[in-house]
Order: structure tokens, then C-alpha cells, then sequence
């Protein structure tokens, strides 16, 4: 009788098997039952961060889902319910920019003139256009996520709950309007965000200039300041110092000039030195305008101070236009000066300015420059070539411009925002203290609004008769209440632009309360999501409890100022807590030359290709096992290729192995089971490795370490194949005949290899669930026809069968039988030929008795008539020692020359007691340099008659 389906490997088709599973798991509704049969289950609460579908996913998408995955299925197997919700991002820019493409819309005005309404109808439309391509490759990369219920940014419920929460913000006292300087595109009308702006940088030639300032009462002196803006020149309100900078006034010829002392080699001619000062003793100093149009602004055309400004290029005295710049605006700010702008957001200048009129903001350069020349006030012209922003969709130069915005007031709790971060575990540890908490840091208030069209709307009414009187709406109810016989009915709501934007009703002293044009960032509608997600505070209240904060959450390293900052603020100032306790921050996915994938290069590559290629196992295996997820992994087929026939091919060939004989042998591994300790020696040390491996695996599996799990389980299969059943393959062959082989001693190797099948299928379960599960079935664990090893438990470590000195005394046989070999095979010499010696050097630590107990094993193995063992120090083998430079470089660095010279000037002695020892400092160039023995390489030299390793 057949217990054991048997197959040759060679017929093994991955991808077959996985669109096999994935139809029996669609069957068996095994992904739903995972959750049903943990329904009481302590909660384990994951939040998925919502992709835009607008757009084809890409193979990093694997690697996201893979990571998100692989911890949301261990947690089942370790007896969690994990509620796994979809979620999909549908506001914002990145859809607007594809409709205005479609539809060939260039500028606001024309938005607006082809119809809000059907704008954002275009819009919704759009971002279901590459839904159905996710959701298959969510489905075939084995990611399990709720698609049927998924949380949708666009939808009214997830709207009411964003509202709820500005309310909140609101009555905390944390909305403000306010400036906000932002990069923005003239030609599109848009404000950037950071991403944005650092995709659209060229390498351009810009007019600099150098201009005199006069120097107010006294005469022929001037400030001497640079700039390549010229165009905000005209928008002059203060000059900026460094106040500890060290600052001259020289006299030219018939005029005295002012400049900081480090940068006197910008004069053009000869010069003498007639005082020296302070940068803060120029503070307050006053100065006439180079232009007229606000020369009559309050408290303007002073000298102020500014830590920003530097020594490194210009003048060291910094123009500033506090409209065209956040530092010059947060110093005019501080100095109590108010902005002028006198460009439209068209980029054009405002028409009653005087010389550039209606012109342009980049073509007032050339005029601004000659009129400054002609007036004796341009000291020097030059060209200046640097890297500036420009519209990554136009190709327009960008400008910082003033934004009317409505701000939260982040600052107020950035002690509560930095303290709660400190109990998040962050995976790495250096992105939450460094990159994340410096950001938290450096806190500025959050600027929510944004001047567009499809998104969020900003739930503030606004009395039109009086700015100060305003109302945050904070849920339908309330906005139905407000508008009385004015509703539109609860069949007709849409809670977007122009819709609501016609919802008013009077104020309570005058005037119409009229909801203000912006919308708000399209951060908020993601950071919102744990809230949102549920439509809470309107329903499900307990389901938000039990999910909130949530365990685990994972995204790109380019979320730190996304989704996780916006996560965290909202939760923080909402409900004074964390939003999430553990995160992962996925590294890059590089092409593998190192480079960024991207469609222009040439270098992307197509993520259902890939999966049709090698399987969504052998792509997450790899992924996952190559590098820590939080590393940028380099993307190679061949190294997939390698790590598939590794694992997945060496583990096949093995049950291949393990079938065909237990079916020959009509054996049933689950009946009669032998005691461990009563099993060969051989035997107790694969189940000591198991349950070995099986604490690593746990262990980093708690830690949000997936590599070092995976890493764990790819070592336990090469010893299962290329050890323990390459040394049993004689046990499996014996037959009824007397071979020597005992009928327990064949049990017991069917009985440990099928122990080893089951656990390892369980253990690689979370990154590999296709495979796990298909040779979880082939063993036939259960009886139960829709048995799934996702349904199982993850496997426990037994202590009693651990044997440290068992597996090292293994270690040890595998390492001189490994390099032994190595040496036949370069000196060609077969295996089969007997050999007379293995000489064995004893290196500290190594004890003869171990070595001695797997003698006999190591003979066999090598076809060597006698083992001899000899101490490291017994002069028979001389070594010679190298630095490791990859690991020894970073602690050493300049010193790396002279460290290199001590360690290779160290003799056999000093080698002997370094590695007794395990590491040795020394001394260089009065530093102590502490080296360790993964930073020392050890060789040895050839003896005569002897091949040596």
C-alpha cells in the first residue's frame, strides 16, 4: 500500500503546484478558517498600509507583501487571531496628474473650466484601473489579506472618520491657518511634496549675482549680498548675518563695502581693510531697498541674524524674501515683519509691479539684472551651475511660494511624539532613534491643506462675514443638523468636491457659514486608517479597541515622513498613545548592478514574469533569506535560481528519498514510535538540530528577524540531506537479509526523517506557505482531507532532546570531513581512493575527546585508514595570519595600515593564543584596537608529502 505520494524531482513544476494550492486553499477557505478557528484567540493587530492602484505594481511590491505576510502567519501558527484588513490610498496627486494626462488638462483654470464634478468622477474611475492586477498579485505572491471587506480612502464612512478626527484635533485646539512656505509648481499649480520635488532635480545654469545694498546715512557704503534668485529681489525685506561670523568693511576705490571676512575672495579688485566686527554687532543696522515696490513695509530693510547663514559660498550676507524661502520666512517671522508676494500662483508677476509686470518669475531675471546694473547697484554677474527643482511632470522650474494653510499643531506635543516613539520597537533599531527621531525631533507644525481638487475635503466652515467665526464638522449627523431643509438626502451624499462645497446655512450673527476650497493631505487619510478602517467612532468600537494600537506594522524606509510619522502624530494627539508597537522598515530592492529600478533605466523587472519564472515561494524565500528585509537586496535571477534548488530542490529530493522507501518498506512512521533517547546516535543528533533550529527560528521570528530564521532552516536542511540521510542511505536500503541494520534502527531513521519533514514544513511555513503546505500534505500529517500546515501549530522546542555536545561533537566531524573533502577535490584526488592519514590540528578549544568520539564517522566518510590528532601548538603546521579588512576596516579606519602590519607580523605562538583566546587588542598609534576572530583570517602553509587546509 502507498502512504506516500511519490515523485521524481526532476517532474517537480513549482508553479504548478502553487496554482494548485492556491485553488485548494480557495476551496477550503482555509485562509478564512485560519481565523475562525482562532476566533477567541489573544488578538495579534496588524495594519496594512494602502497602495495606490492607480498604477502597475512592481516585483519590491513582493518583497512588501512577503514581509507582511510572513509575520501575520506565524503569529497564526503561534495560536494568535489576526485580523488582516486590505486597504487601498485613492486621493491625492499621483491620481490627479494621470487624469489631467488622460484628459489633457495642463493648469488649475482648466480643471476648473472642464467641471470639478466630473474631475473627480475621472478620478474615482481611475484608481480601480490596476485593481484587479493587485489583487492578483496579492493573491499570487500567497500574501493573505481580507480583499472582499477592504478599507477604500474615497469612501464616505472612511471620510465621516476623518472628519471625527480633525474635530478632535479641533477641539484640542490644534487647528490654525497659517503660511506655510512650500515647493510649488507655477506651471501646474500644485504644491509638491518632498518626494515629488526630489524626483524632478536638473543640473541648470542660473544668473548669481552679487548686489550692493546702501548702507542707510552713510554715504557710498554698502551691504554686500549674493543671490541666484534674482527675480526676489524685488521682494527684499532684510539681510541676514551670521551672528559669530567674523565680518569686514573694506574700502574700493571711492566706495566702503561690507562682507564677511572668510569671503573676501569674491572682490574684483583690490581692497583695504578698515574695521572688522561681529556679525552681531551689523544686527539692526538699516539699509535703503534696491526696489520701491514695498519700500514703504513697517519695520522692514534691516540687518538681521540667522544660524543658517555660512562661510561656505556667496558673501556671507544673505538676502532674504521672506515669500520665496522657509528660512527667510521663519526669520522675517521671528523679526516680526510681515511677507509681501508680489507673484500670483501662476508664477507670474502681480501686474502693477513696476519693470516686470505680468512677466514670468524666471524671464525677470534678465531685466531685474540690467536695471540693477544701470542703477550702480550690481556688484558682479556670474553663471551658476547647481542641481534645482523642477516639475517632474512639466519640466517648470519650481519656486518656494507661500501656501495659505491649515496647520496642526504638532509642536505642542513634540515631547508626548518623542517619548512615545522610545517604546516602539523599531526594526532596524537606527531608523526609530536616528532617521525617525531626529525627525520627531526637529518637529514643525503639520501643514494638512492642500489647494487640489481629489481628496479629502476640509471639513471648516468658515462665516463668510467673519473669518474668526468657524466650525469643524465632525460627523454627517452634524453636517445634516447644520443644513436643515438644505440637505440633499442621505441617498444623494457624497462627501467630496463640489459637493459639499454647496452645503451652507446662516450663521448664528450674520453672513453664511461656507465650507473652505482646501482639501487636506492625503498623509492624513492614511494615518487615519486605524480609526478610519473601522468607521469608527460611528461603529465597531470594539473592533477598534481590540486592533488599536496595532503589533505590527511594515512599509518602506520613505515612510519614515509618511505613513509611520502620520500614523503616529494623529495617534498620539488623538488618543495620547503609540498607533503601533513594532515596525519594519523594508529596505530597497536594487537591480543587480545596486541600481534603482526604474522604467527609464531599463532595469524593473515585471513581477508576475518573475513569479511565473520561479515560483512566489522561491522569490520570497529569497527576498527574505538573502538579507535582512530592512538591507537594500540587490535582485539577481540566478540568485533566486540558486537559493530555489538549495532549499526547495534538496528538500524535494529528500522526501523523494524518504517516500519511495517507506513505501517499498510499507512503513508508517506515526505507529510505534521508538523513544528519542532510545534512537542511534545519529538519529538523537537530528532531533537535537530540530529542535535547535526550531528555538532560533522562534526566537527570530519574535524579534521581526525573518533572515535569521530563514538562515536557520536552510542550514537544518543541508544537514538533513547532505548528512544525516547521505550517512543513513545504507539504513534505508537494508533489507530482510542480515545487513547488520536492526529493524528499530530503521524505524527510527523513518521515524526522524519524518519528524524532521513535519517540523521544517512547519518552520518555513510563514515565508514559504505553498511549498510548506504541499509537503505538509504529502506526509500526510493528518488524516483530514482539507488539513493545511497553516492551520497548524508552529512547532515547540523539546529541551530534553537538545544535546549541545552532541551537535558539536557533529559540527566538528562535518568540518573535518568538509574541508577534508575540499581537499581531495582540489588535489583530484576521488573519494574512492583510499588514503593512508587525515592529520587533524587541534586549535584551542577543540578537545581530543570529541574529536576521537566521531572518529570512526570521519574515517568513513574521508576513506582514510587513520585518524591522527595533534595540539596547534606542536609546531607541525605553520599558519600565517591576515586582517579581514571588510569588518576590520570600519573599526580601524585610518589606522587599517599599521593594524594590517602587526597582524601579519604575528608568528605561530602569537596565532595560537589569539585563537585560544578569541580576540586580542592592539595597541595603534595610542589607540587600543580590539580585534575579534571574525576579523582575522588564518592560513596555513603546505607541508612536504601533505595536502593542507
Amino acid at each position: 500500500m502507498q502512504r506516500f505520494p511519490e515523485i521524481r524531482p526532476k517532474d517537480f513544476s513549482s508553479t504548478q503546484m502553487e496554482e494548485a494550492m492556491l485553488e485548494w486553499w480557495e476551496e477550503q477557505g482555509i485562509f478564512a478558517r485560519c481565523t475562525e478557528i482562532r476566533r477567541d484567540a489573544p488578538r495579534f493587530s496588524f495594519y496594512e498600509g494602502p497602495p495606490t492602484a492607480n498604477g502597475r505594481p512592481g516585483v519590491h511590491h513582493v518583497m512588501a507583501r512577503t514581509i507582511k505576510d510572513t509575520f501575520c502567519r506565524y503569529k497564526v501558527m503561534r495560536g494568535y487571531r489576526v485580523d488582516r484588513k486590505a486597504g487601498w490610498d485613492t486621493h491625492g496627486l499621483p491620481v490627479e496628474i494621470q487624469v489631467e494626462k488622460e484628459l489633457g488638462l495642463n493648469n488649475r483654470a482648466e480643471i476648473e473650466a472642464y467641471g470639478i464634478e466630473k474631475y473627480n468622477a475621472a478620478c474615482k474611475d481611475s484608481v480601480h484601473r490596476y485593481t484587479r492586477m493587485w489583487n492578483e498579485l496579492t493573491r499570487r505572491s500567497g500574501y493573505w489579506v481580507d480583499l472582499d471587506k477592504p478599507y477604500v480612502t474615497y469612501q464616505n464612512d472612511y471620510i465621516e472618520s476623518v472628519w471625527w478626527l480633525l474635530s478632535q484635533l479641533h477641539e484640542k485646539g490644534l487647528l490654525y491657518r497659517g503660511y506655510k512656505i512650500h515647493w510649488y509648481s507655477p506651471g501646474s499649480g500644485t504644491v509638491l511634496s518632498s518626494h515629488e520635488v526630489s524626483l524632478g532635480y536638473k543640473e541648470v545654469e542660473d544668473p548669481s549675482v552679487t548686489v550692493r545694498f546702501p548702507v542707510q546715512g552713510q554715504e557710498r557704503t554698502y551691504f554686500l549680498a549674493w543671490t541666484t534668485t534674482p527675480w526676489t529681489l524685488v521682494s527684499n525685506l532684510l539681510l541676514a548675518v551670521g551672528p559669530e561670523l567674523d565680518y569686514v568693511t573694506v574700502r574700493c576705490g571711492d566706495e566702503q563695502l561690507i562682507l564677511a571676512e572668510a569671503l573676501l575672495s569674491v572682490l574684483s579688485e583690490d581692497y583695504e581693510i578698515v574695521s572688522r566686527c561681529k556679525g552681531r554687532d551689523l544686527v539692526g543696522m538699516r539699509y535703503l531697498p534696491v526696489f520701491d515696490h514695498f519700500r514703504d513695509h513697517p519695520d522692514a530693510f534691516r540687518v538681521a541674524a540667522a544660524d543658517y547663514v555660512t562661510t561656505e559660498d556667496g558673501t556671507g550676507i544673505v538676502h532674504t524674501a521672506p515669500a520665496f524661502g522657509a528660512d527667510d520666512y521663519a526669520t522675517a517671522q521671528r523679526e516680526g515683519v510681515d511677507m509681501v508676494n508680489p507673484i500670483r500662483r501662476d508664477g507670474c508677476f502681480e501686474d502693477d509691479v513696476p519693470l516686470v509686470g505680468g512677466l514670468w518669475f524666471k524671464d525677470a531675471d534678465k531685466l531685474i539684472i540690467r536695471d540693477l546694473k544701470e542703477r550702480g547697484l550690481l556688484y558682479k554677474r556670474e553663471q551658476y551651475l547647481h542641481n534645482y527643482p523642477h516639475d517632474w511632470r512639466k519640466g517648470t522650474p519650481l519656486m518656494s511660494y507661500p501656501v495659505d494653510s491649515w496647520f496642526v499643531r504638532t509642536t505642542q506635543h513634540k515631547d508626548e511624539l518623542v517619548a512615545l516613539n522610545k517604546t516602539i520597537n523599531w526594526q532596524p533599531k537606527h531608523v526609530g532613534e536616528g532617521r525617525f527621531g531626529e525627525w520627531l525631533e526637529n518637529n514643525v507644525d503639520w501643514a494638512l491643506s492642500r489647494h487640489r481638487f481629489w481628496g479629502t475635503p476640509l471639513p471648516i466652515w468658515v462665516n463668510d462675514t467673519d473669518p474668526d467665526d468657524i466650525e469643524v464638522i465632525g460627523s454627517v449627523e452634524q453636517l445634516k443638523a447644520r443644513c436643515g431643509a438644505a440637505w440633499p438626502g442621505d441617498a444623494a451624499l457624497d462627501l467630496h468636491r463640489p459637493f459639499v462645497d454647496e452645503l451652507t446655512w446662516p450663521a448664528a450673527n450674520g453672513g453664511t457659514m461656507r465650507r473652505v476650497p482646501e482639501i487636506i493631505d492625503v498623509w492624513f487619510d492614511s494615518g487615519a486608517m486605524p480609526f478610519a478602517q473601522w468607521h469608527y467612532p460611528f461603529e465597531n468600537k470594539e473592533l477598534f479597541e481590540q486592533n488599536f494600537p496595532a503589533d505590527f506594522i511594515a512599509e518602506g524606509l520613505d515612510q519614515t515622513r509618511g505613513w509611520f510619522y502620520t500614523l503616529h502624530a494623529i495617534a498620539t494627539l488623538v488618543k495620547g498613545s503609540v498607533a503601533y508597537r513594532n515596525v519594519v522598515v523594508n529596505g530597497l530592492l536594487l537591480d543587480e548592478k545596486g541600481e534603482k529600478m526604474s522604467k527609464s533605466k531599463g532595469n524593473t523587472v515585471d513581477p508576475f514574469e518573475a513569479l511565473d519564472t520561479h515560483g512566489a515561494d522561491a522569490l520570497r524565500w529569497y527576498m527574505m533569506a538573502s538579507s535582512p528585509p530592512w538591507e537594500s537586496l540587490k535582485y539577481a535571477d540566478r540568485g533566486v535560481i540558486e537559493h530555489k534548488n538549495r532549499l526547495f530542490g534538496t528538500l524535494t529530493n529528500v522526501y523523494s528519498f524518504f517516500a519511495t522507501y517507506a513505501n517499498i518498506d510499507s512503513i508508517d512512521p506515526t505507529a510505534g514510535i521508538i523513544a528519542p533517547a532510545e534512537r542511534p546516535e545519529l538519529d538523537r543528533w537530528m532531533l537535537s538540530r530540530l529542535n535547535s533550529t526550531i528555538a532560533v527560528a522562534i526566537e527570530a521570528y519574535d524579534a521581526y528577524n525573518p533572515t535569521r530564521a530563514a538562515r536557520a532552516v536552510e542550514k537544518l536542511v543541508d544537514e538533513l540531506s547532505n548528512w544525516y540521510v547521505r550517512r543513513q542511505r545504507p539504513v534505508f536500503w537494508a533489507g530482510k537479509k542480515d545487513t547488520g541494520v536492526s529493524d528499530a534502527d530503521k524505524l527510527a531513521a523513518y521515524q526522524t526523517t519524518f519528524e524532521l519533514l513535519d517540523g521544517i514544513a512547519r518552520l518555513m511555513a510563514p515565508i514559504a506557505p505553498f511549498y510548506a503546505d504541499w509537503l505538509y500534505q504529502q506526509i500526510g500529517r493528518s488524516a483530514a482531507p482539507e488539513a493545511s500546515v497553516h492551520l497548524a501549530d508552529f512547532p515547540v522546542v523539546d529541551e530534553s532532546l537538545i544535546d549541545p555536545e552532541l551537535e558539536r561533537r557533529m559540527a566538528l566531524a562535518r568540518t573535518v570531513v568538509g574541508t577534508a573533502l575540499q581537499l581531495r577535490n582540489t588535489h583530484r584526488i576521488n573519494v574512492r581512493q583510499p588514503l593512508a592519514r587525515v592529520l587533524v590540528v587541534l586549535e584551542p578549544g577543540v578537545e581530543r575527546s570529541a574529536v576521537e568520539a566521531v572518529g570512526p564517522l570521519i574515517l568513513d566518510e574521508l576513506n582514510v585508514e587513520a585518524l591522527e590528532l595533534v595540539d596547534g601548538d606542536a609546531g607541525l603546521v605553520k599558519r600565517r595570519a591576515k586582517p579581514n579588512f571588510r569588518s576590520l576596516g570600519k573599526k580601524a579606519g585610518p589606522k587599517m595600515k599599521a593594524l594590517a602590519a602587526q597582524i601579519t607580523a604575528m608568528d605561530n605562538g602569537a596565532i595560537g593564543a589569539f585563537l585560544a583566546a578569541g580576540q586580542q587588542s592592539f595597541a595603534v598609534d595610542g589607540q587600543d584596537i580590539l580585534v575579534e576572530a571574525e576579523d582575522l583570517l588564518v592560513e596555513t602553509e603546505e607541508l612536504e608529502g601533505w595536502a593542507v587546509a
